[in-house]
């Protein structure tokens, strides 16, 4: 597939990172040649220094050969201009970055595709359903249901009153007798380590499970955890993502938002009917006492501030706040989350380079999100007759190191899956792989 990205910052980095592990055709266009070096150098992709949307630089590309063609880069109007443009010169798919939501809300009205767009992202929008999906239960870090909930990935902490502290998976699974989680990634100093049955956990561990529904509750239970409800929320930032948060969360939650500047405050106050609005400064430990913070479940920072938007979460947290998320501009700080005591960390821009490389990926894998943290992302496959997957026993089929098989639907109903478990077509199977190994598991299911 050749894929054209205009674009080289964050966003367009990191597509191409994940893109470049399976060998397709990549050319990256930015205007700043320290990124396209750094770009180059480091991936195995063309570059052409320029701006997308001239005609001379989008023929250099050889847009009207490109499969797709994606435009993020930090100017609306650019994306926008360089997608109509491209796809008039051949450009068979398109997509392009907004900042506007409004074009979301509007997008059938504005007939997008007939200008030659076929498909619009805004990574704050993006951001927030994120959020809104990390906030399912206090207790995980992370979770993601699949076919509906009727197989879910968990994320938990490990620490000293963990049943699972010090044991190896072989042991645990004497723990867990009824077979219905199954351990896919462990996240320790950084380092991801897809499990093998010798492998064992260790306080300071953020371990991942695929879990059936009774399982999660088993999940918790020995990693000592309880399982428990969200009220009340409060959101520092009155940014696009923590407008996006707050009305989302105010639906089902009492949500608090605090925000430094007076005139958005008003703003802010007009379009939240539901939410508190608060005007002051995030950092003053003394506002945030007086606004109730240890009596709040969850603590979101989203500042254009990274460092305030952490060092906020560190101070909820000394406030015995159950559940902090933090907004951060730098990807790189991502992992530090689960050593200096931050929940989870997010980052908008490869929130949405992710949804992307889904909307790429779009028919072979039926859906995929990344932990985040972890060097992995979980796939969702649609298991077809005669494929590789159905001819021998998960345990006889080589499949590669850098994956794991968490678990399948079948006739509706989820199961994990072990050894000698065989898939049959129609099957819904999840999975646990590395970036490089992504092309190599796809095989398995075509």
């Amino acid at each position: 597939m050749k894929i054209i990205i205009a674009g080289a910052g964050d966003v367009g980095f990191h597509l191409a990172k994940l893109l470049a592990h399976e060998g397709q055709d990549i050319v990256l266009i930015d205007r700043d040649p320290y990124r396209l070096k750094q770009a180059s150098s480091s991936l195995d992709v063309g570059i052409i220094k320029g701006n997308s949307t001239s005609y001379s630089i989008l023929e250099e590309a050889d847009v009207s050969t490109a499969d797709l063609l994606i435009a993020v880069t930090s100017s609306e109007e650019t994306n926008l201009a360089t997608c109509i443009i491209g796809k008039h010169l051949g450009a068979k798919k398109t997509v392009s970055r907004i900042q506007n939501v409004e074009y979301l809300l509007s997008k059938e009205k504005l007939d997008l595709k007939d200008l030659g767009i076929d498909e619009i992202i805004s990574p704050e929008s993006l951001a927030a359903k994120e959020i809104k999906r990390l906030l399912k239960e206090v207790a995980i870090t992370d979770t993601f249901d699949f076919d509906e909930g009727r197989l879910s990935l968990v994320g938990v902490h490990i620490d000293e009153t963990s049943a699972l502290n010090g044991k190896t998976l072989i042991e645990m699974a004497h723990l867990n007798p009824s077979q219905n989680f199954i351990t896919v990634a462990i996240l320790r100093d950084n380092q991801t380590i897809i499990p093998h049955g010798d492998n064992r956990f260790a306080v300071g561990d953020h371990a991942y499970f695929i879990a059936q529904p009774d399982g999660v509750e088993s999940v918790l239970k020995l990693s000592g955890k309880k399982k428990q409800d969200i009220k009340n929320v409060m959101i520092l930032g009155g940014s696009k993502v923590g407008f996006h948060a707050a009305k989302s969360l105010s639906r089902k939650f009492n949500v608090k938002l605090i925000e430094s500047d007076k005139e958005k405050c008003f703003e802010l106050a007009d379009q939240l009917k539901n939410v508190m609005v608060i005007n002051g400064d995030g950092r003053d430990v003394e506002l945030l006492e007086e606004e109730s913070i240890s009596e709040m479940d969850a603590f979101i920072a989203v500042t254009g501030n990274s460092e305030t938007n952490i060092i906020s979460c560190l101070v909820a947290k000394n406030h015995n706040v159950k559940k902090t998320i933090s907004l951060v501009e730098n990807i790189d700080y991502i992992h530090l989350s689960q050593n200096i005591g931050v929940d989870t960390m997010i980052n908008k821009k490869l929130i949405a380079a992710n949804f992307i490389f889904r909307y790429i990926r779009e028919g072979d894998i039926i859906s995929l999100t990344s932990i985040h943290g972890v060097d992995a992302e979980v796939l969702e496959f649609i298991v077809k007759a005669g494929s590789k997957i159905t001819e021998r026993e998960i345990k006889n089929l080589e499949f590669p190191k850098g994956a794991i098989i968490g678990g399948v639907v079948r006739n509706g109903v989820g199961y994990t899956t072990m050894g000698n478990f065989q898939f049959r077509p129609k099957d819904r199977a999840v999975v646990l792989c590395r970036p490089g190994c992504i092309k190599t598991v796809e095989e398995f299911f075509k």
